[in-house]
């Protein structure tokens, strides 16, 4: 993928909404496309993933492994993002990432997001405000799921 071609892909992209057209440009020359296949487990809960990704198309499913069982916490679609762990660098993944369907993303290595942030004073400010935001969507995501598998209403309606 050329810089040109992320770039065109990153202003559809509701990520970057916010952003200057001078950090779109500075995350487009980070960016690379990558594709995951139908069931393929792009990382586990615990892995050291690097990089943290856009998705252009195609869903991916977020999920905790258990003994037994996995749970689904969040479903993701074009438009989403997930890997944001990618930035606390040798940290392990929250969650298992699996493809639900083909997956088309553009997908950008932690050290250089780190990099180019702490080079870029606004470029950085810009993108961990709305990584943070991302972080929140993740936490209230986790915070449903768990009221509706553990809340007495949700036990009764199963039963």
């Amino acid at each position: 993928m050329t810089t040109a071609t992320a770039g065109q892909a990153l202003r559809k992209h509701p990520f970057v909404q916010t952003f200057g057209e001078p950090q779109i440009a500075k995350l487009a020359a980070l960016a690379r496309e990558t594709t995951f296949e139908r069931d393929q487990v792009i990382f586990r809960e615990g892995d050291e993933c690097s990089e943290f990704y856009l998705i252009v198309s195609g869903l991916v499913a977020l999920e905790i492994a258990a003994p037994g069982h996995t749970f689904r916490i969040q479903t993701l679609r074009g438009g989403d993002e997930f890997g944001w762990s990618a930035m606390l660098m040798g940290r392990g993944k929250h969650f298992q990432a699996r493809a639900l369907e083909r997956v088309a993303a553009l997908a950008f290595q932690g050290a250089d997001l780190i990099k180019a942030c702490q080079q870029d004073a606004a470029f950085g400010y810009a993108f961990m405000h709305r990584l943070l935001e991302v972080v929140s969507e993740r936490l209230q995501a986790t915070r449903l799921q768990l009221l509706d598998m553990y809340s007495p209403i949700a036990k009764k309606a199963g039963a």
